[in-house]
């Protein structure tokens, strides 16, 4: 059995939604980071590092724990061998996505946020900044999307999921679809998924009432 420490997080949702495509059992374990569980010992033996998610996978016995969303996502593809190519060109466009996912969508977006929402003091030029590469990397998918159906080629894999996380919580920052037109129907169409549906309401659910 699958155990994974989440919350209501972009790269928390990630992991889930590929849980819920790949139809895995998993057990849902809730880190609430907003009071700040994810520094906790008991959190910190499993991931140093003290960021959501963490998967733990029983391996004949073994406990195998594996932090970083899109290791995980890999992970779970090549256990499962969907949603990832095995080989050849196919399987490298979507680690270029991923790659990419990870070195510019992913920390445009968090900075973006950080500076907007979580800054102790302003800070307009570094705000602007994140902003401005945030929407530009938005404009870059968007292109992209024109003659293709995902972000990797002509089917849905682990890139779709990885970009989904941060686009849905794409408030955070302050950012919008309106000036892309074909990542805004990308993003309906995964949105409409069964399993993201799933997956999201899976997470929401972590967070306590109010």
């Amino acid at each position: 059995m699958i155990e994974l420490h989440a919350f209501a997080t972009p790269n928390s949702v990630k992991v889930v939604i590929a849980l819920e495509e790949l139809r895995f059992a998993y057990e849902l374990s809730p880190v609430n980071v907003r009071k700040g569980e994810q520094k906790q010992e008991t959190f910190v033996d499993l991931n140093p590092n003290g960021k959501v998610p963490v998967l733990v996978d029983d391996l004949d016995g073994e406990r195998f724990v594996l932090t970083e969303s899109a290791a995980i996502l890999v992970y779970l593809a090549e256990k499962s061998g969907k949603l990832l190519p095995k080989s050849g060109t196919a399987r490298a466009r979507v680690f270029e996505q991923l790659f990419f996912h990870a070195s510019a969508l992913s920390p445009a977006f968090g900075n973006a946020g950080f500076f907007k929402r979580s800054s102790p003091q302003p800070q307009a030029i570094a705000e602007a900044r994140f902003i401005s590469e945030a929407e530009r990397i938005l404009c870059l998918l968007d292109a992209k999307l024109t003659d293709q159906a995902f972000a990797a080629g002509d089917d849905f894999t682990i890139a779709d999921i990885a970009h989904f996380g941060w686009l849905w919580r794409r408030q955070f920052p302050g950012l919008t679809l309106d000036e892309t037109p074909t990542l805004s129907r990308w993003y309906d169409d995964v949105a409409a998924r069964p399993a993201v549906q799933r997956a999201i309401a899976r997470v929401e659910a972590l967070v306590p009432a109010a």
